[in-house]
């Protein structure tokens, strides 16, 4: 009797052994070019979280172009958290899914936005069409490649960079900067739905002259295809793009994985992981990681989304159906 009682109480410890061990899940819904940040970013984090909690934590990733995103998880796609490039997409989740609770701004720093990212321009080897700027995306005879802002926060950043680009060229002038924006996507050729789609039309594909993206995957194309295979133009002026992340209250609490979940976002804003986002090529927030990859980040003159009344402003005035992108897509569509 002895025996069993004993052999009883080391198979009960082994389950409550087996129970702390227990592995979470957590699922990242997040835009397309990020692909390759959380791939190193996912091992990193578990690693932290198994040594701090003696835990488990498996990191699924779902990746798209951001609104898509957004609207899968409005749809019932069951995201532990949103990891997106635009604050209206987490905002479209709050609003309309009711899957993330009011004020996720302000449950991590800088906004929840733990690093930032600009517009790029990317071209050919060689730079055979001359594009130094803005200006040359005008050009009849230059293809540009950029993802659709109806469904990609990559696409709306394009198109608020050119807009805002063409403010500063014109004194504030709004029609001048509406011509200048038509003309740009007026050369566009196709609209992919993410800016990795674009990426893989520009680079795969060999259509257009030049890609507009973040600054980031010039980084990951440079791994994919090769350094001498394309060049990066800094235009004379760009878009801070803050990217941001929240927690999905109903998922978490459905599922018991806020302590990871808060967690995986929280780490976000570590050293290691500030180490990890620079050497993706995202601006870190963290002072001291900054300064060490100085060298990888130029210095460009930025405008802001505040610059447009914030981003719930410009989605309203440019990007909400029958407004001005959809003005200038049908403006377009017209001509051909």
């Amino acid at each position: 009797m002895a025996f069993f009682r004993t052999l009883t109480l080391a198979v009960a410890i082994s389950g409550l052994s087996s129970l702390a061990q227990a592995e979470t899940t957590l699922l990242n819904v997040s835009y397309d070019v990020m692909r390759d940040f959380y791939k190193d970013y996912n091992p990193a984090f578990a690693k932290y979280y198994d040594a701090k909690f003696n835990d488990k934590v498996t990191v699924q990733q779902s990746h798209g172009g951001s609104s898509k995103q957004a609207r899968s998880v409005i749809d019932g796609l069951e995201a532990d958290v949103v990891t997106m490039n635009m604050s209206t997409d987490i905002d479209a989740i709050v609003e309309k899914g009711k899957q993330i609770n009011p004020g996720w701004d302000k449950k991590f720093p800088n906004e929840a936005a733990p690093f930032s990212s600009l517009q790029v321009l990317i071209v050919r080897k060689g730079n055979p069409k001359g594009i130094k700027d803005w200006n040359d995306l005008t050009k009849p005879n230059v293809g540009v490649i950029v993802p659709n802002p109806k469904t990609s926060g990559n696409g709306r950043y394009t198109f608020l960079a050119a807009w805002g680009a063409a403010l500063k060229q014109n004194g504030g002038n709004e029609a001048k900067a509406r011509e200048f924006t038509q003309a740009i996507f007026a050369n566009v050729p196709v609209l992919d739905a993410g800016g990795r789609a674009a990426t893989t039309t520009f680079m795969q594909r060999q259509i257009g002259d030049v890609l507009v993206t973040f600054e980031n995957e010039a980084e990951m194309i440079a791994r994919e295809f090769g350094r001498g295979n394309f060049e990066v133009i800094y235009p004379s002026v760009s878009i801070d793009a803050d990217l941001p992340v929240a927690v999905v209250d109903k998922v978490v609490d459905k599922k018991g994985s806020r302590k990871a979940a808060t967690e995986y976002l929280n780490y976000l804003w570590s050293e290691q992981g500030q180490e990890i986002a620079a050497q993706n090529y995202l601006r870190p927030r963290n002072t001291a990681v900054t300064a060490k990859y100085a060298k990888q980040f130029p210095a460009v003159k930025l405008f802001g989304v505040n610059d447009f009344g914030g981003l719930k402003a410009a989605q309203k005035k440019f990007f909400d159906d029958g407004a001005i992108y959809d003005q200038i897509a049908a403006e377009i569509a017209k001509k051909k």
